[in-house]
């Protein structure tokens, strides 16, 4: 929030534009259209944003249409379970919650698949959907974290329950927080240690590595979870998300308000 690294205090990164862009092709278009979806993501990398995750980008300029871009990546790299599908998905989480755990968990694999050809990162993103789907219906998404971890591919299970376990410390990570496993975890865990919203996003900034999307998926959860009102207003005044690529739109917190809304709606 005070800038530097070349961002402007209050700006958002790539997760923010990119969970925008699903919430854009959602109301538009009435629901889960990919091909719209997956042509909205290349236009904004074509665009030169700021940032944008490797592994994205791969997918997004190599050529490919967008039913076959991201099973190519990761045929040809093997490296697919970044966390890039988890940082846009809590907008996608927010429209699909009212249609049930089963629909909102595979609404979540299917809009991760356009850029995430490794499983690992559809389940991830599948439970951080189920995650503020509970939250936002009333329930403890803590307390729900066995049942949804019950509810992914089989072969995933076992990999999620050690990152989402009351016992795991983000220390224990295997692997870089750039990954979907740690990242997730981090942010749960960051929700799990603290009280109020804003420790929450100060305990995953804090743990270091791939901070703007740690600090993304745990506000997604953490907003689901204590609600709006428990934002800092100093932050939510110099919030600003620069789109590039839509010719100069920029979205502050009415715009972003709005959105919510009728995302929700």
């Amino acid at each position: 929030m005070r800038g530097g690294g070349g961002w402007d205090p209050g700006e958002a990164t790539d997760d923010t534009q990119m969970a925008v862009m699903v919430a854009d092709s959602l109301l538009e278009c009435d629901g889960f259209d990919p091909p719209d979806m997956f042509a909205r993501f290349q236009r904004w990398a074509a665009s030169d944003p700021k940032d944008i995750g490797i592994q994205t980008e791969a997918v997004l300029t190599g050529g490919d249409p967008w039913d076959l871009a991201a099973g190519i990546h990761f045929q040809v790299t093997g490296h697919a379970a970044g966390n890039g599908s988890l940082m846009r998905a809590a907008t996608s989480a927010v429209y699909f919650a009212s249609d049930g755990s089963e629909a909102t968990m595979d609404a979540a694999r299917r809009i991760a698949a356009l850029t995430h050809g490794d499983r690992a990162a559809w389940e991830g993103t599948a439970v951080f959907h189920e995650l503020i789907r509970v939250a936002l219906t009333g329930g403890d998404s803590l307390a729900a974290l066995p049942g949804t971890i019950a509810r992914i591919d089989a072969a995933h299970r076992d990999r999620y329950a050690v990152v989402l376990d009351t016992a795991w410390h983000p220390d224990q990570a295997t692997e870089f927080n750039g990954a979907v496993w740690p990242c997730l975890g981090s942010a749960v865990w960051a929700v799990r240690v603290t009280e109020r919203f804003e420790d929450a996003i100060r305990a995953a900034i804090d743990l270091g590595g791939d901070t703007d999307t740690v600090a993304a998926v745990t506000g997604g959860l953490a907003g689901a979870v204590y609600g709006f009102e428990a934002i800092p207003a100093r932050w939510t005044e110099r919030l600003h998300v620069p789109m590039p690529g839509s010719g100069g739109r920029l979205l502050r917190l009415p715009e972003l308000l709005d959105l919510a809304h009728r995302l929700d709606r």
